[in-house]
């Protein structure tokens, strides 16, 4: 066999990194490019990724057949992850999907539940309550309660993971910025700080970046998101630790993680859904939001929704963190070729933590499809 094709993966995130795995199982040495977490993010004057978290919710069941598709070949293989990896970041403590009984979000959930197999107990307000005293749903309001192969998951331990099996199978990390790539006949140029490294492939995995390292004219809509953190004392963290995670069907997307330890020592429940949307266009503009800590508006109005949901939770002190989600028109993932040479696999559309493994492998089948069809 002659010289392995040189292949870059630019975006070392869940997506990123899942690819990296597969391309070097596939016997390539692929080059990861992108940075790694920053150590404080009001000080960072670099690139931003939106992996740096502890809790993702992650489950089977979607409104969408692709995201329930997606999702259960990654949840598959989260056991031999952590196994490959000796790192644990799943959590499975159940997931539930609430939203108005009638409403199209349970309708549409209910649907894709059957059309997959995806075992979900359907439960009412009162029925539900029975079981969690502590969540108040509102009025009118039903559940699909998962309760296996399901819960959250730590994103930044899911790319370590990856990253440790991907390493081990050959791949290389270089740990900074692509400033974007130019493109000719024989190889892809991407310009790393004042350098240009040549590569036979690139695949861009670089989520909200995607589009400045591409040099396109934006194809998606990058959204600034404030997330808000709930501390609680150890005894409270124990007496609501027996719950679900939560995605409920409002306009704002609202969710809720249950009690996870962050790397600070100390126990939070999670709250996201942001009242409106923060188009966020140029990279100072991301790199700005991340080092604002999110929105004291969306700060109130999730407050008052855990309020509502969680009335007899103490809360000890409450703090938000800035976050961003990359949506597509059509709200699934960008994977495809743009060129023989230039491939994507990119946009989570606020789901694509759970589902990282599936959608990564798919970014890495491009290069390794095209690679066979040319033996």
């Amino acid at each position: 066999m002659g010289t392995l094709p040189k292949v870059a993966v630019i975006g070392r995130g869940l997506m990123g990194s899942a690819a990296a795995k597969y391309l070097a199982r596939a016997g390539l040495e692929p080059t990861v490019i992108g940075p790694e977490e920053p150590k404080v993010m009001a000080e960072h004057r670099g690139v931003f990724g939106s992996h740096y978290d502890e809790g993702r919710i992650t489950r089977k069941n979607a409104t969408d057949p692709y995201w329930a598709e997606a999702s259960i070949a990654s949840i598959a293989r989260y056991a031999e992850i952590e196994r490959a990896s000796g790192i644990h970041f799943f959590s499975p403590v159940g997931a539930l999907m609430a939203g108005e009984d009638s409403g199209p979000f349970m309708g549409q959930a209910r649907e894709v539940a059957a059309e997959f197999g995806v075992d979900c107990e359907d439960r009412n307000r009162d029925g539900l309550a029975q079981e969690i005293s502590s969540l108040n749903l509102p009025e009118g309001w039903s559940a699909l309660w998962e309760r296996s192969d399901s819960g959250h998951l730590s994103p930044r331990r899911l790319v370590e993971a990856q990253t440790k099996i991907a390493s081990a199978s050959g791949a290389k990390f270089v740990s900074a910025p692509a400033a974007g790539i130019e493109e000719t006949s024989s190889e892809v140029s991407v310009l790393v700080g004042e350098e240009a490294h040549a590569f036979d492939f690139v695949l861009v995995a670089a989520g909200g970046m995607t589009d400045h390292v591409l040099g396109r004219d934006p194809k998606y809509r990058v959204c600034g998101r404030t997330v808000t953190f709930f501390e609680l004392s150890e005894s409270e963290a124990e007496a609501h630790g027996n719950l679900p995670s939560l995605v409920m069907g409002t306009d704002e997307g609202h969710y809720l993680l249950p009690p996870i330890r962050y790397p600070d020592g100390k126990v939070y429940m999670k709250l996201g859904g942001d009242p409106d949307d923060l188009i966020l266009i140029s990279p100072e503009e991301i790199g700005n939001w991340f080092r604002t800590g999110g929105r004291e508006t969306a700060r109130q109005h999730q407050e008052a929704w855990f309020r509502s949901l969680f009335p007899d939770v103490s809360v000890e002190k409450i703090s938000t963190a800035a976050c961003m989600t990359t949506w597509t028109n059509d709200l699934r993932p960008e994977i495809g070729s743009l060129s023989e040479r230039v491939h994507v696999v990119s946009a989570g559309n606020g789901a694509g933590a759970k589902c990282s493994d599936e959608l990564g492998r798919r970014g890495a089948a491009l290069i390794t499809e095209l690679l066979e069809k040319e033996l």
